[in-house]
């Protein structure tokens, strides 16, 4: 009876979550009893009891109340021996180390030709700037930055072996594994810690090749404790490397050793052109994607680097920005650059205007007044409903929704009152006008694709 109601329960789930969240984090949990309306629940380690019980409580407390009654409950197990996993951070996580190892000028040290090296003398190759401290963690990160914490608090000891961080460029993947390669220096200085692009270890195993020193090679990366490589989707018809980097892979897992990839896409669009061998043992860990960071993150990242770099911006440039820069962090950073440069060279203050001005290259749309019309004609396109079936009276379902959606976006996006709103949408009074922002609020907080679908629709204004 107890399977069968968390079998419910997790259909339920599946259905307003990631699937790399509902495979990492929900598949593992087993089921072992239900009495008197309480569901015990056994989780793999504290961990994940931790995050569950932090961004997913409100989900699960509505589907168990749904399948046993108002006054169910939830209890967790944890296997004995396995109470000390990691734990996830509080929000705002310790600044990093004072005193890090500077990061070494020049291309990485060639281990074969330096007399005496010893394990520690590996440089990281770590840009300690990219820390935890400042990366902004966001709805569009959030699974990965937590993986990532996890990772970093227990290398190579935990369910995300390998961690592969995927998602288009400029999004924060190298940021975030270097986090994790800071965090372990931090806390684990006697740990070897190694960072580099797919490119350079492709190079060095050329190097290696060339000198007839493949042993050494082989050698020094099995030394390693977390290994740290960016963009493995340069390996891409480098047969003789994916083959190397197998061995080196097989022997770094078995030994409990953290591997850390990063890609510009996940592996199943890597299939027939990396080994099928190291495709497998990619899946073997945790696969997560950072995706295009909302408003609200994208402003966050702004106000962080602002101060971060000493500069006092105005409200309205800084959300100026973040509404029109949507793309990823590096394009909003190198809009701020830009905008500090112009100020300081022109000898300006920086304000709106100068910001429109300076920013206006980056944005793809032309500034415009957001209008009723403008709303309505945006979202029909989206949704491929004709327009005027938006503005009409009808009564339709599909109609109806797509109508509160434009609602819901007049409201956010306007300054017309409800009832100006109501009238142009249906001839609706403001009562209904209300009760529309209600239903897409909601059903974004219980429905993935639909917020997804609200998430990719606000991109498409122009602000």
């Amino acid at each position: 009876m107890h399977q069968q109601i968390w079998n419910n329960c997790l259909r339920v789930i599946k259905d307003n979550v990631k699937n790399e969240t509902y495979q990492a984090f929900f598949e593992p949990i087993k089921s072992i009893s239900v009495k008197h309306n309480v569901l015990t629940l056994e989780v793999p380690t504290q961990f994940f009891y931790e995050y569950i019980e932090e961004h997913y409580v409100d989900l699960l407390k509505k589907t168990i109340r749904k399948e046993l009654g108002a006054d169910a409950k939830l209890v967790y197990s944890i296997p004995v021996g396995k109470n000390n996993g990691t734990i996830i951070p509080s929000p705002t996580p310790k600044p990093p180390i004072n005193n890090p190892v500077p990061h070494p000028d020049g291309p990485i040290r060639n281990p074969f030709i330096v007399p005496g090296l010893k394990k520690l003398d590996i440089p990281t190759q770590l840009n300690f700037e990219y820390s935890f401290a400042n990366f902004v963690e966001g709805e569009c990160n959030l699974l990965a930055r937590s993986a990532g914490w996890s990772v970093a608090n227990n290398p190579g000891d935990n369910p995300f072996n390998p961690l592969f961080l995927y998602g288009e460029s400029g999004l924060g993947k190298t940021h975030l594994a270097q986090a994790i390669g800071i965090k372990v220096k931090e806390q684990m200085p006697h740990k070897t810690v190694l960072y580099l692009n797919a490119t350079k270890f492709t190079t060095q195993f050329t190097d290696a090749r060339l000198k007839n020193d493949i042993n050494n090679f082989l050698h020094f990366y099995q030394c390693i404790d977390v290994l740290i490589i960016d963009d493995v989707q340069e390996f891409v018809s480098k047969q003789k490397t994916q083959s190397t980097f197998f061995e080196i892979f097989k022997d770094l897992h078995q030994h409990k050793k953290q591997l850390i990839l990063t890609s510009d896409k996940p592996p199943v669009e890597l299939q027939g052109i990396i080994d099928e061998r190291l495709l497998s043992r990619f899946k073997w860990g945790l696969i997560t994607e950072l995706q295009k960071p909302g408003y609200k993150t994208r402003l966050e990242i702004l106000k962080r680097r602002a101060y971060r770099d000493g500069i006092e911006l105005p409200d309205d440039v800084l959300e100026f920005v973040a509404k029109n820069i949507t793309n990823n962090v590096r394009e909003l950073e190198g809009a701020l650059v830009g905008l500090l440069a112009q100020a300081t060279l022109n000898k300006k203050a920086i304000t709106l205007e100068l910001a429109q001005s300076t920013v206006a290259k980056l944005i793809k749309h032309t500034q415009r007044n957001i209008s009723i019309e403008y709303i309505v004609q945006l979202v029909s396109e989206y949704y491929n409903i004709d327009e005027n079936c938006i503005m009409s009276q009808s009564r339709k379902r599909e109609i109806v929704q797509v109508r509160q959606i434009a609602m819901f976006f007049a409201k956010q996006l306007t300054k017309l009152s409800l009832k100006s709103i109501g009238t142009q949408l249906g001839k609706k009074d403001h009562a209904t006008v209300l009760h529309a922002i209600n239903t897409v609020n909601n059903l974004m907080e219980t429905d993935r694709r639909f917020k997804n679908q609200i998430e990719e629709l606000e991109g498409k204004f122009t602000f």
